[in-house]
């Protein structure tokens, strides 16, 4: 029996196909809509083409222009739907006047696909609640494995602009340093706070791993007042006083007794220079910023439980209200390495290509890829808050994107590393080939793929791994041009005669395999960037040229892509591969 969700599913492919044929939907097509979503349903054809066909005579009542408007709020139900599903709702929402969250981005680099689900979910939580969402740049002075990228200020922005993040107000923690201060001396008054002049490597083996206090600890506040003066001044060299929290020297986890909150650096950061030499913790300047901005909920990974104890221990101490901890699983890339200090290593040495470079995973090498912001999105909404760590395929990004990008991108054919067929005893009359721009929309019109036609033989470039697969007497199709039997191979190239013109005559023949090609007289050398960070070297039909640079395109048989550059002049493109 057909139930409501199916009659649902029916009523949208059939608002769908009737807005992409001008009001005249197709119940065969929509049919194979529903069976590819539902396998299951394939014995119920019968039944569904009534339905199908029923609903087809409703929505032929409506006004395109109104199954338009139907079509997106279906589209913007569902999304709703799905994120009132996936994400639940903040904790102790009542007690605060407005939800306030924050973006925290360490710019050692643009942001990655792993740091998409941070971003994310705070601006979608921000405007379920009608919030404020801050950017705030954690530009401490980093360490020697993580250092600052001076264009990654840029480049976060241009990211999250990309995502369609909006947030409302913008600091640097390189701005701050005076308020960080501040709070610092505060704290050593209170005498939670000493300077510390031990070795830091013997003061982890000494007092950290023993839990015995260094003698620094019992000094008095006036005498840790003295020694602060004197790091803000420069007395002290990188590594020869810090000041340390005072915790619990006997907690169970060594990790959270007597931690650093502020230490010399004698680096120069690309915003303040030298200007400053006494530089925060992460920790603490998230626990003194997070209460002076206002933030109400801090979305976190589940790693970062340690920082939300001790920004609770810095509250603590300066009387401060505790906020609302809201923790997410790690999410582990299937194949991929994201880190963001080892691809800015990289790129400064020429490793990669740039911040565009597929390699990096950045968000702006997914643009350039032609993925959509709006895939992003929704693979992460899908992924929801849950705590359990994640092993993610990006093969289900793939899927999502595909399904955005099919309809808009046009067909065309590329082949890879190309080897020659010359096909004898083609008829006078052919002399093109004309397959649809896509076949989903025959509105769009057709190309012309021509051939050279020249004493009844024509030459075609077809893709290595097709000529490898050829075999003497093997009979194949040309994709829209015709059918042909193999007669001779050598290492360069193959000889074959003309057998039939059409599908249906092939089939007659015996022709059950079907393969791309390109003219060999009139092609454009192409190149595709892969995400490997390899590149595919081959021609493309010369249609190409009559695109512009920005577009997705289908490669058949090949896979997606975004065209970059077009030199009609040299006839050569450039294009990144997106996924298949």
């Amino acid at each position: 029996m057909i139930n409501e969700s199916i009659r649902e599913l029916i009523r949208k492919y059939v608002l769908i196909n009737s807005v992409k044929f001008g009001g005249k939907p197709r119940a065969n097509a929509v049919l194979g809509k529903i069976i590819a979503e539902k396998p299951a349903l394939k014995n119920k054809a019968k039944e569904l083409l009534q339905i199908i066909q029923q609903v087809i005579n409703e929505i032929k009542s409506i006004p395109l222009e109104k199954q338009r408007e139907l079509i997106r709020d279906f589209l913007e139900s569902k999304r709703k739907e799905k994120e009132i599903k996936q994400l639940p709702p903040l904790p102790n929402v009542e007690k605060y006047r407005q939800v306030v969250m924050r973006l925290a981005p360490f710019p050692s680099g643009p942001l990655h696909l792993g740091n998409a689900r941070m971003v994310i979910l705070n601006d979608e939580y921000v405007k379920r609640y009608n919030g404020k969402l801050l950017l705030v740049y954690d530009d401490t002075i980093g360490s020697e494995e993580k250092t600052i990228f001076p264009e990654a200020y840029d480049l976060i922005k241009e990211g999250l602009d990309w995502l369609g993040v909006k947030y409302h107000e913008t600091y640097y923690k390189s701005d701050r340093l005076p308020i960080f201060y501040k709070w610092c001396k505060v704290l050593i008054k209170q005498g939670d706070a000493y300077v510390c002049k031990c070795d830091p490597k013997k003061w982890r083996t000494e007092h950290k791993l023993t839990g015995i206090p260094c003698k620094c600890r019992s000094n008095s506040f006036e005498e840790n007042l003295e020694e602060w003066d004197r790091m803000l001044e420069g007395y002290y060299k990188e590594g020869e006083a810090a000041v340390r929290l005072k915790t619990n020297m006997k907690h169970e986890d060594p990790a959270l007794r007597d931690n650093v909150i502020m230490r010399i650096s004698d680096k120069s950061h690309p915003r303040v220079g030298g200007k400053y030499h006494v530089w925060p913790l992460l920790e603490f300047s998230w626990a003194i910023d997070d209460h002076l901005l206002g933030i109400t909920h801090i979305l976190r990974g589940k790693d970062l439980i340690k920082e939300d104890i001790l920004e609770k221990l810095i509250w603590d101490k300066l009387g401060w209200p505790y906020r609302e901890f809201i923790h997410y699983g790690r999410i582990k890339f299937k194949g991929l390495s994201l880190s963001k200090s080892k691809a800015a290593m990289r790129v400064r040495k020429g490793e990669y290509d740039g911040w565009t470079d597929p390699r990096t995973w950045s968000l702006q090498s997914l643009m350039i890829r032609g993925f959509k912001p709006e895939a992003i999105r929704q693979a992460i909404l899908e992924l929801g808050l849950s705590a359990t760590d994640i092993e993610y395929s990006p093969s289900k990004l793939y899927a999502i994107n595909r399904g955005i990008i099919d309809s808009e991108a046009n067909r065309l054919f590329y082949v890879a590393e190309p080897k020659e067929i010359e096909v004898k005893n083609v008829p006078d009359s052919i002399t093109k080939a004309t397959p649809p721009w896509h076949i989903d929309f025959p509105d769009r019109g057709y190309r012309e793929i021509f051939v050279d036609n020249k004493d009844n033989k024509v030459k075609v470039l077809i893709d290595i791994h097709d000529f490898q697969t050829l075999k003497t007497n093997l009979k194949l199709r040309l994709k829209d041009l015709f059918n042909i039997q193999i007669q001779n191979i050598d290492n360069y190239k193959a000889s074959a005669i003309f057998l039939s013109k059409t599908v249906e005559e092939g089939r007659k023949q015996g022709v059950n395999k079907i393969i791309h090609w390109v003219p060999a007289n009139d092609n454009v050398n192409t190149e595709i960037i892969m995400p490997e960070g390899n590149i595919s070297k081959g021609v493309a039909e010369s249609n190409i040229l009559s695109l512009t640079a920005g577009c997705v395109v289908q490669f058949e048989r090949f896979g997606f892509a975004r065209l970059h550059e077009i030199n009609k002049k040299l006839r050569k493109v450039i294009a990144y591969y997106a996924h298949p």
